[in-house]
């Protein structure tokens, strides 16, 4: 399946489609498509699989696009940043960050997943709901800002804050970690809780946290007395 990343500042990927192949993505994913292009919208996989997504910031419903003749189509990312292409064979699956999945090949299989320590559940914020990519195939993922990809060796630490996290491999370890000292906590600025990666294998940053940027924003707007 071949492909093209369009555009710098708010990039889309467009994909060629032979005739019978498919992509999905979450419901209004779609930016543009060629003639001979069929959509299907379901819940893929059932309701509870559907309302797994929602918790995980997702649609419940997934559109499925299929070409009938060859074809193209492309998904646009809603933020400034990247859009990442990620072979799921390679990596025997992959796991990502809630808002992470932007579409991906209908031979790619998405849930989600939580984390099962009540630390993690209880004080992690979005790091707590996660979403499993397995199967065979391309997914492409929307980053907010610029991708950073790291090669974690066996047990090597790294310790990022929750928001800058967009996916990893299924051997990296994943633990919530609360920051230590009560001036920091007070006074840092960085919240309560930082996210532990443990190797081997891949990991991909994002250099901009969106929801901090977005409530940044907020906090200028003028509220109404």
């Amino acid at each position: 399946m071949n492909y093209r990343i369009l555009g710098n500042t708010v990039p889309a990927v467009e994909v060629d489609l032979t005739a019978g192949e498919s992509v999905y993505t979450q419901s209004g994913g779609m930016a543009w498509m060629s003639e001979g292009v069929s959509m299907t919208t379901n819940t893929r996989g059932g309701v509870l699989k559907g309302l797994g997504r929602v918790f995980s910031g997702e649609s419940m419903f997934m559109a499925t696009y299929t070409a009938e003749k060859n074809s193209s189509i492309c998904f646009a990312s809603t933020v400034p940043g990247a859009v990442l292409p990620v072979n799921v064979s390679e990596h025997g699956g992959f796991i990502i960050q809630k808002g992470a999945f932007l579409c991906a090949q209908d031979s790619v299989s998405l849930e989600t997943v939580f984390r099962k320590k009540l630390g993690a559940g209880l004080f992690g914020g979005e790091g707590f709901i996660m979403q499993k990519l397995t199967g065979s195939g391309m997914v492409w993922l929307e980053v907010d800002g610029d991708a950073v990809e790291k090669e974690l060796a066996q047990g090597e630490v790294i310790k990022v804050d929750t928001g800058n996290v967009v996916g990893f491999d299924p051997s990296v370890g994943y633990e919530i970690e609360m920051v230590k000292g009560l001036g920091n906590i007070l006074l840092g600025g960085e919240g309560l809780f930082l996210t532990v990666l443990t190797g081997p294998g891949k990991v991909v940053l994002q250099t901009q946290n969106f929801m901090d940027f977005a409530g940044r924003i907020a906090s200028y707007i003028p509220q109404r007395q």
